[in-house]
């Protein structure tokens, strides 16, 4: 069972997620906050595999709530659950420890995905997300796109499979059923790559998958 801590200070909001969530019998939602110092105070109760952060919340926004779930609940996958109209603090967000982001109104599948993902080792980066992180970067597209893409060619065809894979949002179990492989390569797969490209964690890294065009999407 994934232990899911939700915290959005908008009662809907997290009503309507801990509706989309309870659709899985996998995934339970064990806990919730309506601000930042109260989602940290949970985490460190209930210990949960995921927690799901509004980025814009009272007393403490997510950025900072992040910061601190680090430090109490290392094991914890954080994911930011932002809007069209955040990109600067997703652009803040995207050097951070977070495993993922994803929009509040995305597809439900995606959500539930995202979790499992993130759960397993995983990144969750909407398609939609991923495009507007890339737009905030600034640049050329195009320049920028050739520049992923020479990135990516010092990786083995291997290595790039998993990239692509995890930009594409699966966790570590789905990468390595997919590649018939055991979960332990696929994780010192991505070790190794996050090393070679001087990358802080899995989003930048699946950022780094759309930019290059090997993962597409129209969510």
């Amino acid at each position: 069972m994934i232990k899911v801590l939700l915290a959005d200070d908008e009662t809907m909001i997290r009503a309507g997620v801990r509706a989309i969530l309870a659709t899985d019998p996998g995934i339970e939602v064990v806990a919730e906050a309506g601000d930042g110092h109260e989602a940290v105070e949970l985490a460190r109760e209930h210990r949960p595999d995921v927690v799901l952060l509004d980025i814009r919340m009272p007393r403490l926004d997510g950025l900072g709530a992040a910061e601190e779930l680090r430090g109490a609940v290392p094991g914890a996958a954080v994911v930011m659950l932002t809007t069209f109209s955040e990109d600067a603090y997703i652009a803040r967000a995207l050097g951070s420890g977070v495993s993922g982001f994803l929009l509040k109104s995305g597809d439900p599948r995606e959500l539930i995905a995202g979790v499992r993902a993130v759960a397993g080792g995983g990144a969750a980066l909407s398609p939609t997300v991923a495009r507007r992180v890339i737009d905030t970067l600034g640049g050329e597209r195009l320049t920028r796109a050739a520049a992923a893409r020479a990135r990516l060619d010092r990786l083995t065809g291997r290595e790039r499979e998993v990239v692509a894979l995890l930009g594409a949002g699966l966790s570590n179990q789905e990468i390595a059923d997919r590649m018939y492989v055991v979960e332990g390569t696929v994780k010192a797969h991505v070790s190794a790559v996050l090393g070679r490209l001087g990358l802080r964690n899995r989003v930048q890294l699946a950022v780094l998958a759309y930019e290059a065009g090997l993962v597409t999407g129209d969510a």
